[in-house]
């Protein structure tokens, strides 16, 4: 059994709402494969939770996936539900274009390679970089993978490409992308290196000290991350705001060392503006995407600071031009990771970040249908509910505000 903090917010926090699946059946035979080949004559069916249309998903049986040459055959263990799954579900986003497998937060076994895959065997523990990169092209050559001209996204369907994902028994990638796991390191837990890497690359798009100041707008999944990275990069004054106290509350217990809450009469910038001594922070962190948190970000910066601009939730907002201008300030975009995967598994193994009270639940797929329809909900208020012989034991973490945590089985049965 492990145990993951079980609570989740309105649906403005849906990067907060990870969600791992327990994939495979406790007796599954994975496929009979040579060390250094895999040819599936004829697939065999595999289950997978395939988004047919939107808004509706199905658990069916779909052909197992036949790795190239270059690639592997990974046995999914754990695969987490990101917001933007979500926002993809519903149809809103534009890239998850049905028939599609979704996910890519995930993290398995090696069940067989192609031909010409060396240093990997079946049976190897691995997690994997969300995005697929060339290895050729000038950014990758540069160690900007995430920039790669051709990249796809594991679990994503945008007009140019499909490419099925994680939340399946099995999914092909490119041995190039896979990453080993320390030794002992959890299946859920591995599967959060994604957004942890995620959050280390967004870091490291700005310099920070000890002495830096940092205002983290947006306590999500991400939020979370990033202000824990923050911490251990040294930095000493955090301030998280958000408009969930719940998620203030875990943001203090994972390193934030003020809290600030949005979406009353009171605006927050200002706030940060008072705390700082009427100088404002050296560097916001803006993890939304949406007009209102890229206001509230830019104008808790001092004159002549930084914004890395993180959340892309809307596509398009109403740019404060004069205010980044008139101020000075430096703006840094910043796109998945390029590289920070093996740190992200360190950092998880070790407990430098703390992933387990950031996992909202982890279920079966053929759960999977009901609980996007539940995250998708609008001040859903999630509290997960089972019956004793489910839910086996019940305890309270050391999270202030009482968050429960939930004891799962990581299998189906």
């Amino acid at each position: 059994m492990t145990s993951f903090a079980c609570r989740a917010g309105p649906r403005t926090g849906l990067m907060q709402l990870t969600f791992a699946f327990a994939l495979n059946r406790p007796n599954q035979v994975v496929p009979n494969v040579g060390a250094h080949s895999l040819h599936i004559a004829e697939p065999t069916p595999m289950r997978a939770l395939l988004l047919t249309a939107p808004s509706k998903l199905e658990v069916v049986d779909f052909p197992t996936p036949e790795p190239a040459s270059d690639e592997v055959l990974v046995a999914v263990r754990a695969c987490g539900i990101c917001g933007s799954d979500i926002h993809g579900w519903d149809g809103s986003s534009g890239r998850r274009r049905p028939p599609l497998v979704m996910g890519h937060e995930a993290a398995g076994e090696i069940a067989g390679i192609g031909a010409s895959v060396a240093g990997w065997k079946p049976g190897d523990r691995v997690t994997f970089d969300s995005t697929i990169f060339c290895g050729a092209c000038a950014d990758c050559r540069e160690g900007r993978t995430n920039l790669c001209a051709t990249r796809q996204v594991i679990g994503v369907a945008p007009a140019e490409y499909r490419r099925h994902g994680a939340f399946a028994e099995f999914v092909s990638v490119p041995a190039r992308v896979l990453h080993r796991l320390p030794d002992g390191l959890e299946w859920a837990k591995a599967a959060m290196a994604e957004p942890v890497s995620i959050a280390m690359h967004a870091v490291s798009r700005v310099r920070v000290t000890p002495d830096t100041t940092v205002v983290v707008v947006g306590s999500g999944m991400i939020g979370l991350l990033v202000i824990q990275v923050l911490r251990h990069a040294g930095v000493r004054r955090v301030i998280a705001i958000d408009l969930a106290d719940d998620r203030l509350e875990i943001a203090r217990a994972l390193g934030a060392t003020e809290t600030v809450k949005s979406g009353g009469a009171r605006d927050p910038a200002t706030e940060v503006i008072q705390l700082t001594g009427g100088e404002g922070v050296d560097v916001a962190c803006e993890v939304v995407g949406v007009d209102a948190t890229l206001q509230i970000a830019l104008n808790c910066v001092r004159r002549g600071g930084d914004a890395v601009l993180v959340g892309n939730l809307a596509p398009k907002t109403n740019f404060p031009l004069q205010t980044v201008v008139t101020r000075e300030l430096t703006l840094h975009g910043t796109c998945g990771s390029a590289g920070e995967y093996p740190a992200a598994l360190r950092m998880i193994a070790d407990g430098s970040v703390r992933v387990g009270p950031i996992i909202s639940a982890i279920e079966p797929m053929e759960n999977g249908p009901h609980w996007f329809r539940r995250l998708s909900e609008p001040n859903n208020g999630l509290m997960i509910q089972g019956t004793p012989a489910r839910m086996p034991s019940i305890r309270r973490n050391g999270c202030p505000g009482g968050y429960w945590e939930y004891h799962w089985p990581l299998l189906i049965m």
